[in-house]
């Protein structure tokens, strides 16, 4: 797999005419394919997109020293961070051409320390998009060892 592309300035991001101009759907795989860059935040968070379908998306990522809290454990909020990303990755493959979405609400269960320097796999899959709403679930699961280290929904709302 190829290395993503990250904006570097807010003039690499796509401006709201072409993404109005995109479904959610080929957006996430113009994204995936390095036609548009991933998002600043994915590269200070060590996230990137491995995967898209109409209603699943999975995602890499792995938490560094930038990530840890005082104690030297990864921060809760990267948990939250890259759940919520996926969890919005996979509504954004349900989103109309023309519409946008923005989170609502989203929750994090945290099962277990998560060492720092270790890969894990997001994936998400959709569970509802309606003509206002979406909902989806996940989780973040070690590459190496395959347990779980955290699980999450959210509720999206879908805008003109």
């Amino acid at each position: 797999m190829t290395e993503p592309l990250f904006a570097q300035s807010p003039a690499q991001l796509p401006d709201r005419e072409t993404l109005l101009s995109l479904s959610g759907l080929d957006f996430m795989q113009r994204l995936l394919r390095g036609e548009l860059p991933h998002p600043p935040i994915a590269r200070l968070m060590g996230i990137r997109v491995t995967s898209v379908a109409e209603g699943r998306v999975t995602l890499r990522a792995v938490a560094g020293f930038d990530h840890a809290n005082t104690f030297g454990a990864v921060h809760g909020g990267w948990y939250g961070t890259v759940l919520d990303t996926v969890l919005g990755c996979t509504v954004m493959t349900a989103v109309p051409q023309g519409r946008w979405y923005t989170t609502l609400e989203y929750k994090v269960n945290i099962a277990r320390a998560l060492p720092m320097g270790t890969e894990v796999e997001a994936e998400a899959r959709l569970d509802h998009a309606g003509r206002s709403t979406a909902i989806a679930h996940g989780s973040l699961r070690g590459v190496a060892d395959g347990r779980i280290y955290a699980s999450g929904s959210t509720t999206c709302i879908i805008l003109a």
